[in-house]
Parts: structure tokens; C-alpha cells; sequence
């Protein structure tokens, strides 16, 4: 594969990413976690629709970004797979194990705890899609 085509599929990975996570932080997660009310059952919901989604996407991720690091695009896949380390590693030593506690019942400060984390994701898919962007500038 030629590295502008790699480079675009990292670009097009990451901005997959960037606009799922972005849309969790600013849209359903504010809807989520609003209040406790009917809580378990509105996690419950929530998490079974949201993980396919979640596992697609980062599946996609590192299918692209796991090559193109192997390739050496450059700082552009360079600064993308940080961002993307960063909202991988948060998902899955701080999300998931908020997520699993909530499942057991409301907390307010589990909520907001989970709420902070998921600004980290977000931040580091933003940072994702800036290499993504940089990967296509400079390859």
C-alpha cells in the first residue's frame, strides 16, 4: 500500500474516531448521566447499544494505525497514535471499570468521575485526527 493511501486511511480512521467520541462527550453522555433516575435500567440499555459501536471503532483504529506505525509515516502517525493510546487506555483502565461499578447502581461521584474520563477520550481522538490530518499534510 502507498503511504498517501495509508496516510489517508489513517486520517479517515481517526476522524471516525474523533466524531464517535466527540458525539459520546457531548451528546449522550450529558443525556446518560443527567440523573439517577430509572438508572439501571437506562445503563443497562445504553451499554448494550454502545459497545458494538465501541469495539468497531477501535477495531478500525488499530487495523489502520498498527501498519502505519509500522510503516514510519512519520510524526503525523506518530501524534495520532498518542491520541489514540491516550482514548484506548482511558476506555479501558478508567471507563470500563466506572462503567461496570455504575452498572450496579447510580453514584454521583462515580458519574462524574466517568464524566472527566470521558473528556480525556475525547481530547486524545481530537489529537488522533490532528496526526491523521498531519499524516496526509506531510506524507
Amino acid at each position: 500500500m502507498s503511504h498517501p493511501t495509508l496516510a489517508a486511511l489513517v486520517l479517515a480512521a481517526t476522524a471516525l474516531h474523533a466524531g464517535f467520541q466527540v458525539t459520546v462527550t457531548a451528546l449522550v453522555y450529558p443525556a446518560l448521566l443527567a440523573d439517577g433516575r430509572d438508572w439501571t435500567a437506562r445503563h443497562a440499555r445504553h451499554s448494550r447499544r454502545i459497545t458494538p459501536l465501541v469495539g468497531a471503532t477501535y477495531v478500525v483504529l488499530l487495523a489502520v494505525g498498527v501498519p502505519a506505525l509500522l510503516t514510519s509515516l512519520g510524526w503525523g502517525v506518530a501524534v495520532a497514535a498518542v491520541g489514540a493510546v491516550v482514548s484506548l487506555a482511558t476506555t479501558a483502565v478508567v471507563a470500563a471499570p466506572l462503567h461496570g461499578r455504575l452498572g450496579r447502581g447510580w453514584d454521583p461521584a462515580l458519574a462524574h468521575r466517568l464524566l472527566v474520563a470521558d473528556r480525556v477520550r475525547a481530547v486524545g481522538a481530537v489529537v488522533a485526527l490532528a496526526g491523521g490530518v498531519l499524516a496526509v499534510a506531510t506524507g
